[in-house]
């Protein structure tokens, strides 16, 4: 649809419903927007987008309210997400660079996140699936049981208990330990798995012999690991302060708690985001009942590429570049869009930035 004079009045009308909460007739816009024409004009106009769909009148003796698909257009033809200020992205820099750690950085990028948009923000922790080897240790803890370490390029630290008959000599531990970060560091943690269980061991280490299946199981184990429990929320009181019914603040809060449902949907909007870097669903475009009456909106960050020899090593990418986790807001369908899509992108920009000094710091430490 071409962006005639209705579609500028459309474009009006979602401006001012988003910035009143309030249905819209024609006197206010013309009072509010230059758009030329006489009132009864843009009663004209607007009657025809509410029979196409994108307007709704809620009284008979009211003005105008966008509907889910007035705001599709609406998003679908904001030009470009307008940057942050010079203020804002200071602000954004000097509250996170004081974080002690990943963990703390994802709580505090929430909370800033959430300050920035009046809305929920969700941030994830990087995927284990989508993160590479950076360090493995092998740890004894009892005399049948070795606790494996792994540190990820993005700081991320899991842990896995191996059984085993008896416990292995250390000098032996060790040497399996420094094979497997000399030839599978920098690699996916599926496709160092794979590198892991074609490992040839000297004629001495019978007693590792079967110790690398059960690594590489254990490191399979983890890249397929749902961490759902690794999001990162906060604003959820911000939803009390919104002006919306019970009826709609109820299920919104229920679809809070759903966080592998959460988990799946911002995955997918993340993974494939519009030109501009974010990926927005609006109402029933996220196929949950619980946000019919919500947006969100998402952006990645970090990245994850294939393995350059993941095929040899049996690996399964695709090939394609995908951000290891995402960075959302979740709010009412008549959310700020423009300043939510700049707070988002801003947000996961500096999280990449911050998982590519950490890995820069990493490898500076290993050598």
């Amino acid at each position: 649809m071409t962006q005639t004079r209705r579609m500028q009045v459309l474009h009006a009308v979602v401006e001012d419903y988003i910035r009143t909460q309030e249905p819209v007739g024609s006197a206010a816009l013309i009072a509010r927007h230059h758009l030329q024409v006489s009132s009864a004009t843009i009663r004209k106009d607007m009657a025809a987008l509410e029979e196409e769909g994108y307007l709704v009148q809620p009284h008979t003796s009211a003005g105008r309210v966008p509907t889910e698909r007035g705001y599709r257009y609406f998003v679908d033809t904001l030009a470009t997400v307008v940057p942050l200020s010079e203020s804002q992205r200071r602000a954004i820099h000097t509250f996170l660079d004081d974080s002690v750690n990943l963990q703390d950085t994802l709580q505090r990028a929430a909370h800033l996140l959430s300050e920035l948009t009046g809305q929920v923000a969700v941030v994830a922790s990087p995927s284990l699936g989508k993160s590479r080897l950076w360090h493995l240790e092998l740890v004894p803890v009892s005399a049948s049981s070795i606790l494996a370490v792994v540190v990820t390029d993005t700081g991320r630290v899991a842990q896995h208990v191996l059984s085993v008959g008896q416990l292995p000599a250390r000098g032996h531990l060790q040497s399996l330990c420094d094979a497997v970060n000399e030839r599978c560091g920098s690699l996916t943690l599926r496709t160092a798995a794979s590198r892991i269980r074609a490992l040839r061991l000297g004629d001495d280490m019978d007693d590792v012999r079967a110790l690398p299946g059960r690594v590489a199981s254990a490191f399979e184990s983890m890249a397929d690991e749902e961490r759902t429990h690794e999001l990162f929320m906060s604003g959820v009181s911000a939803l009390a302060r919104q002006r919306a019914t019970a009826q709609d603040l109820a299920p919104l809060f229920d679809a809070l708690e759903e966080r592998a449902v959460l988990m799946h949907l911002m995955t997918e909007l993340s993974e494939a985001p519009d030109a501009r870097g974010v990926g927005v669903a609006i109402g029933s475009e996220t196929n949950t009942p619980g946000l019919i009456h919500a947006a969100v909106v998402t952006s990645g960050y970090g990245a994850s590429e294939t393995d350059g020899e993941a095929a040899d090593a049996g690996g399964d990418e695709d090939g394609a570049a995908a951000p290891i986790a995402f960075v959302g807001s979740i709010g009412p369908t008549h959310m700020n869009y423009a300043i939510t899509m700049a707070s988002v992108r801003a947000v996961a920009r500096y999280l990449t930035t911050f998982l590519e000094h950490t890995g820069t710091t990493e490898t500076g430490m290993a050598s």
